[in-house]
């Protein structure tokens, strides 16, 4: 009987050490999709004076429930807001008092499933007043439940920390040649996808990587220690 034990131990190492690949392996995947579990706006800069397409998309829905409704209010600032019409929604707009865009609801012909990504998109005008900054707090109707992506970072907090980031879009000032409006127009793709991924799933996901690795390294160094 002793002379299985070496074996059961390198066995028991073994199992050992393939658990914690495998943990790693699925922090890598499971932190970025977290980190990315937000609505988000594309492209996130215009020029002051000129005007853009706005895409708002999301991967997920509310908990585990398939999405079925955006709505989108807009910020002051903006001098006309026009939806993009798509054959996957109907669109629903409200007006304030001065006649302008006040809310846009795109409701889903089809629910979402929460693996699938979706999105909505407009085109918006801007005046030499706008602000620096035009957040679209949004609220995401599943067919069960709701999640209203509507809080703002303060002054010097960072908004990845926030739980529930409203879409925010940072106005520049327009370039002395005024050619913003051509510029703005080359910051998405056809697809009105950005042009540059956010940073920060990618980040994570290394680091769930590394950590992984890590894990590996030190369950082949403790079994050759014992062998």
């Amino acid at each position: 009987m002793s002379s299985n034990t070496p074996s059961r131990r390198r066995a028991r190492r073994a199992a050992i050490a393939s658990v914690a690949v495998l943990g790693g392996a699925v922090l890598a995947l499971a932190v970025p999709g977290m980190a990315s579990a937000h609505v988000g706006v594309s492209p996130d800069e215009l020029v002051a004076g000129d005007h853009g397409v706005l895409t708002f998309s999301f991967s997920h829905g509310c908990e585990n429930s398939p999405t079925t409704a955006l709505r989108i209010t807009m910020p002051e600032g903006l001098a006309s807001v026009a939806p993009t019409m798509d054959g996957d929604w109907t669109i629903d707009v409200e007006r304030g008092d001065d006649g302008l865009v006040s809310a846009v609801t795109y409701t889903a012909l089809a629910p979402v499933p929460t693996d699938l990504r979706g999105e909505v998109s407009m085109s918006v005008g801007l005046d030499e007043n706008t602000p620096d900054s035009l957040a679209f707090p949004v609220v995401q109707q599943c067919v069960e439940g709701a999640t209203e992506w509507t809080q703002l970072a303060e002054n010097g907090e960072d908004p990845h920390s926030l739980d529930s980031p409203a879409p925010v879009v940072t106005v520049t000032e327009a370039a002395a040649g005024g050619h913003g409006e051509h510029e703005a127009a080359e910051t998405t793709t056809d697809a009105g996808a950005p042009t540059a991924a956010d940073p920060l799933p990618t980040i994570l996901g290394a680091g769930g990587l590394v950590a992984g690795v890590a894990a590996l390294v030190v369950a082949v160094l403790a079994y050759r220690r014992r062998v």
